[in-house]
C-alpha cells in the first residue's frame, strides 16, 4: 500500500530529471556599451503608488507618488536590472496662467510700487497614459528599466507642487527609496508591490525641470542613485528668478514666477487642496525686493553638495537662456571641490537635449556613462576627458575640465566715447578722478535694438580694436562699475557682444544686478541719489571664441527689456570710467589677448 502511495506521488511530480530551467537572457556589452538584446516592445508596464514620508497638503497622509515602471518581460524570468528614473511635473500636461505683469516700477524702501497683474485661475488637464520618452526603448532593449514618477501635486500623485521645494525633493527622492526596498508602494489594485526585479541601482536623468530632480535627488545623498544626468537643469531656483537682488525672467518667459510654475503643473484630481500652498508661493517669493530670502535658500541644491555621492554628467547649452549657464557652471564648480565623479558636455544650442544634434555621439557616451555607474562594465568613461564643447563651426572637441585649463582673468578698461561708441584698452585704465558718461533708462528698448544704433542716449557702448586672431573664453566675465544714479532705483544690465566686420552683433553674455543689493543678494540698502556706488556685475559664464577680425564689445544699460522688471523711462545713470573695468576669463590670459588686440 505505502510502495502504491509513493509511486501515485512520483507520477504527479513535474518531469525536471535530466533538463534544466532555461536562464533568463541577460544584458550583453561590447566595447564597454550595452547592446540592444530585448525587445523594446515586449516589456511589462505597471503603475504604482509610492508612498513619500510628506504631507504637502495638509490632508493628515502620507502623500503619494504616481509612477509608471516600464522593464524588460525577462525580468519575469528572474532577471534584475538597473533603472534609468525620470521624475517629472510634466506627464499630465499644464494649465493655462498668466504671468505676472513686469511692466512695474522698482522697489525701493518708503517708495510705492504699483499693483502686478492678476494671474488666471487654473484649468486641470487628465495624465498622460501612458508615459513615454524618446530613451525608452533605446534602454530598455539594452537591459534597463524606464521609471517615470510624476512631482507631487501633478497627474496622478497626492500633495502639491511647490517648485522645487525639499517636499518636491522627498517626493522624487522616495522612488529611488521604493526602488531599494526602503518604502512602500501598491498597485493599481491596492495591492502592494515590491521591486523585486530590480537591482536597486538608479540613474536619474532629463531636461530642463526634469533635469533639476536629479539635482534635487542626488542633493539628498539617497543610497542607489548611483548617477544622473541632468540636461538644461537649475541647480539654485533663486538664480531661476532672481539675479543679485534684481527680479530677472527665464528667457521668453516674462513675469513667469515660482508661484506661476506651480500653478501650470498643479493637474491633480482635486482643484482646492492646494490652494493654500500657491498662494503661500505667492507671498513668500517676494517679486517686490528680490532678496536672497529663507523662501530662495531650501530652493539652492549647491548648498549639499557635499552630501552628493552619485556621479554627474551635467550637459547644457551655451546658448540656453532659459535655465541660463550660471545653473551648470556653478554646480560643477562644486562637484569638482567635493570630488564628485563628474563630466559636463556643452552645445552650441539652447534649451535643449543634445539627441538631435550629434546623436551618434551623444548616444555612446550616455550608453558607457549608464554601463559604467549602472552595471559596473569597466569601460574607462570614468577616465575620459571631463569636458565636450561643441565648438561655433558645430564641430565638437573633448579636453582636460571646463572652464577650459590654462585660462585666468584679465582687467580691460572702457574709455570715453560711450554714447556713440568707446574703445576698449586692454592695458590701462582712463587716467584721473572723474570721467563720467550718463545714459538714461528706457525699458521699450531691448540689448539687440540699443547695440543696433550709431548713437543712443539710453546705452553706453565700448568696443576693443579688431582682433588679430581669435580669442577664447571659457568661464564668466564680471564688471565692477562706479555708479551714480539720480533716483533710489534702478536696474544695472551688462553685455557682451560680438561684432562682426559687417556690422551685425551677436550678445555673447549678459548680466544684472539690483544697486541695492551691492553688497549682498539677501540684503536691500537703499541708494541715495546722486552717491557714487562701486557695483558689480556677473555675467553668465560661456565658452566663446571671437573670431579674428571681430570686435569685443561691452554694453551698460539699465533695464534689459526681454529679462528685467520694465519700469517707466527716465532713470539716470552716471558712469565713472577712471574706476570702471571688465574682467575677462581669456584662455591663454593676458599673453594671448593683447596678442589679438596689441
Amino acid at each position: 500500500m505505502k510502495a502504491a502511495v509513493l509511486l501515485l506521488a512520483l507520477a504527479t511530480l513535474p518531469l525536471t530529471v535530466g533538463t534544466a530551467e532555461a536562464a533568463p537572457p541577460a544584458p550583453v556589452f561590447t566595447g564597454g556599451q550595452a547592446q540592444p538584446v530585448f525587445d523594446p516592445a515586449d516589456v511589462i508596464r505597471e503603475d504604482i503608488w509610492v508612498t513619500a514620508p510628506v504631507d504637502s497638503d495638509h490632508d493628515g497622509r502620507d502623500d503619494l507618488v504616481h509612477a509608471q515602471v516600464v522593464r524588460p518581460r525577462a525580468t519575469q524570468q528572474g532577471l534584475k536590472v538597473p533603472v534609468v528614473y525620470q521624475a517629472s511635473p510634466y506627464y499630465a500636461g499644464g494649465n493655462d496662467v498668466a504671468n505676472h505683469d513686469v511692466d512695474v516700477e522698482l522697489y525701493a524702501p518708503g517708495y510705492a510700487r504699483g499693483p502686478e497683474g492678476p494671474r488666471v485661475a487654473a484649468h486641470g488637464v487628465g495624465p498622460a497614459t501612458p508615459i513615454t520618452w524618446r530613451y525608452q526603448d533605446y534602454f530598455t532593449a539594452r537591459g534597463f528599466a524606464v521609471v517615470y514618477g510624476e512631482s507631487l501635486g501633478t497627474g496622478l500623485s497626492t500633495g502639491c507642487p511647490t517648485t522645487g521645494d525639499v517636499n518636491e525633493t522627498i517626493g522624487a527622492r522616495s522612488v529611488v527609496d521604493w526602488l531599494n526596498g526602503r518604502t512602500s508602494a501598491k498597485d493599481a489594485t491596492g495591492a502592494a508591490a515590491k521591486a523585486d526585479w530590480s537591482t536597486g541601482k538608479t540613474g536619474m536623468m532629463g531636461v530642463s525641470y526634469n533635469g533639476t530632480l536629479p539635482n534635487a535627488v542626488a542633493s539628498t545623498g539617497v543610497e542607489g542613485l548611483e548617477t544622473i544626468v541632468p540636461i538644461a537643469a537649475i541647480s539654485s531656483w533663486y538664480e531661476y528668478y532672481r539675479n543679485d537682488g534684481a527680479v530677472v525672467a527665464a528667457g521668453g518667459f516674462q513675469g513667469e514666477d515660482a508661484d506661476v510654475l506651480a500653478e501650470y503643473v498643479y493637474t491633480r484630481e482635486d482643484r482646492q487642496i492646494c490652494r493654500p500652498v500657491i498662494d503661500g508661493l505667492t507671498r513668500d517669493q517676494d517679486r517686490v525686493t528680490g532678496d536672497y530670502t529663507p523662501f530662495w535658500d531650501v530652493r539652492n541644491y549647491r548648498n549639499d553638495v557635499a552630501k552628493v555621492h552619485a556621479s554627474v554628467l551635467a550637459v547644457h547649452g551655451l546658448n540656453d537662456w532659459n535655465v541660463k549657464t550660471d545653473q551648470v557652471a556653478e554646480w560643477y564648480e562644486a562637484l569638482k571641490a567635493h570630488g564628485v565623479e563628474h563630466k559636463i558636455w556643452l552645445h552650441q544650442s539652447g534649451h535643449a537635449d543634445p539627441y538631435s544634434l550629434r546623436r551618434d555621439v551623444w548616444l555612446a557616451t550616455l550608453n558607457k556613462w549608464m554601463s559604467h555607474y549602472l552595471y559596473g562594465i569597466d569601460n574607462g568613461i570614468q577616465n575620459e576627458p571631463k569636458a565636450t564643447i561643441q565648438r561655433e563651426d558645430l564641430s565638437w572637441t573633448d579636453e582636460a575640465d571646463w572652464p577650459a585649463p590654462g585660462t585666468s582673468d584679465v582687467r580691460v578698461y572702457p574709455w570715453p566715447g560711450g554714447r556713440a561708441k568707446g574703445a576698449i584698452d586692454t592695458r590701462s585704465p582712463v587716467p584721473g578722478t572723474a570721467a563720467v558718461e550718463t545714459l538714461a533708462d528706457d525699458s521699450s528698448k531691448t540689448i539687440e535694438q540699443l547695440a543696433g544704433l550709431a548713437s543712443s542716449g539710453n546705452r553706453l557702448l565700448y568696443a576693443t580694436s579688431a582682433a588679430k586672431q581669435p580669442v577664447r573664453l571659457s568661464g564668466a566675465a564680471r564688471a565692477d562699475l562706479a555708479l551714480a544714479f539720480d533716483r533710489p532705483a534702478a536696474n544695472v544690465s551688462a553685455i557682451l557682444l560680438d561684432r562682426a566686420p559687417d556690422g551685425t552683433s551677436h550678445v555673447i553674455s549678459r548680466g544684472w544686478t539690483d544697486p541695492q543689493n551691492r553688497t549682498s543678494p539677501a540684503r536691500t540698502e537703499p541708494i541715495t541719489p546722486g552717491k557714487t556706488y562701486r557695483i558689480g556685475v556677473e555675467l553668465m559664464p560661456k565658452d566663446y571664441i571671437l573670431a579674428a577680425g571681430h570686435r569685443l564689445e561691452f554694453l551698460l544699460a539699465s533695464s534689459d527689456h526681454d529679462y528685467t522688471l520694465r519700469p517707466k523711462p527716465g532713470a539716470g545713470l552716471a558712469l565713472n570710467l577712471t574706476k570702471t573695468s571688465v574682467t575677462l576669463p581669456v584662455t591663454g590670459g593676458k599673453p594671448a589677448l593683447r596678442a589679438a588686440f596689441g
